[in-house]
């Protein structure tokens, strides 16, 4: 008897016994039941066809599935839903530029889009996780403090709401209560946020949330850095000065409690104490260091308590020092 002849093509398409999925996409109902379909759709990155999970994201959330197929996903190291960062929640362009900005250029993954270079790069990719290898470049320290500092990985389970019921918008719903979508006028079609693409978000080429998040970064740096233009930091000294919020009485620091905090960002020249006053100057050789250093333990706790660690200014006499 002849042997059925495989087609070459369909071996291709990928088969998955799970989705690579965020946790706000899975919803807060931990205990959830997913439909699976074996080349259910194509893919809206690769247009190959993979397997499509559904769920029902949370008591009150609406039906999920998945948009694209976990070779894309594991490219860019993405949710296949949402299409955010699994680390640290964020789309796409601004995790990139980030890392672009913090001298880890070699992490981002530039996908190519053409169809067969985006098939030889995925075989690459899947080739270097069967290895056991990190198919991007390692992350350096201060990117990865820096993401760290804006990842959003607290779920927001209100992305999962059901969608806007388009007849409650022309005044025509008469289901009231029992209406399974949101009674909700939709955003302004002017609205950046109102169009979002999943290949725009995935690329990031053109995303609004990205943007949103990018520009509010931005004016954030202009006022850090005004505000040390201001009142004198000085950078090039690589000293920081680290006090604890709110008021007194502040725990009792020593030096030691400060060293085991900051000796891991680079070498300690020198560590100064105020323990009345809840602050101490730390002197690093590198300002590098210090930069590292602001991005990791900037809003972090320290004996209990939450500090600020900023640069130290330049006092009259030259040495470095902060007035309250």
């Amino acid at each position: 008897m002849a042997s059925v002849k495989r087609d070459e093509v369909k071996q291709a398409w990928e088969e998955t016994e799970f989705p690579l999925v965020c946790e706000t996409c899975l919803g807060d109902n931990p205990y959830v039941r997913m439909t699976k379909e074996r080349h259910g759709k194509k893919c809206q990155i690769c247009e190959a066809p993979f397997t499509v999970f559904a769920w029902q994201a949370g008591t009150k959330g609406r039906l999920k599935r998945v948009e694209i197929c976990r070779s894309c996903a594991q490219a860019k190291n993405v949710c296949q839903v949402c299409i955010y960062d699994l680390q640290y929640g964020l789309p796409v362009k601004v995790r990139d530029r980030v890392l672009r900005e913090a001298g880890s250029a070699s992490a981002v993954s530039a996908v190519p889009q053409s169809m067969a270079n985006r098939s030889w790069y995925t075989a690459q990719q899947n080739r270097a996780l069967e290895q056991g290898n990190n198919a991007l470049g390692d992350t350096n320290e201060l990117a990865h403090a820096k993401l760290n500092d804006m990842s959003r990985m607290e779920p927001r389970y209100e992305r999962n709401l059901p969608k806007l019921c388009s007849f409650f918008a022309r005044g025509e719903c008469d289901r009231g209560a029992d209406c399974p979508f949101r009674h909700e006028m939709p955003r302004d079609r002017n609205d950046p946020m109102s169009k979002q693409s999943t290949k725009d978000r995935f690329y990031g080429s053109s995303d609004p949330v990205a943007n949103k998040i990018l520009g509010r970064k931005r004016r954030q740096e202009e006022e850090q850095q005004k505000q040390d233009e201001e009142e004198g930091y000085d950078k090039a000294k690589a000293t920081l000065y680290v006090r604890f919020q709110g008021d007194s009485p502040f725990p009792d620091m020593t030096e030691m409690d400060v060293r085991d905090q900051f000796y891991s960002f680079g070498e300690i020249v020198s560590i100064r104490i105020q323990s009345e006053r809840g602050q101490a100057f730390v002197e690093y050789t590198q300002p590098e260091a210090s930069e590292l250093a602001i991005a990791s333990m900037n809003r972090k706790e320290l004996l209990g308590r939450t500090i600020s660690v900023r640069w130290a200014r330049s006092s009259k006499r030259g040495e470095a020092d902060i007035s309250d």
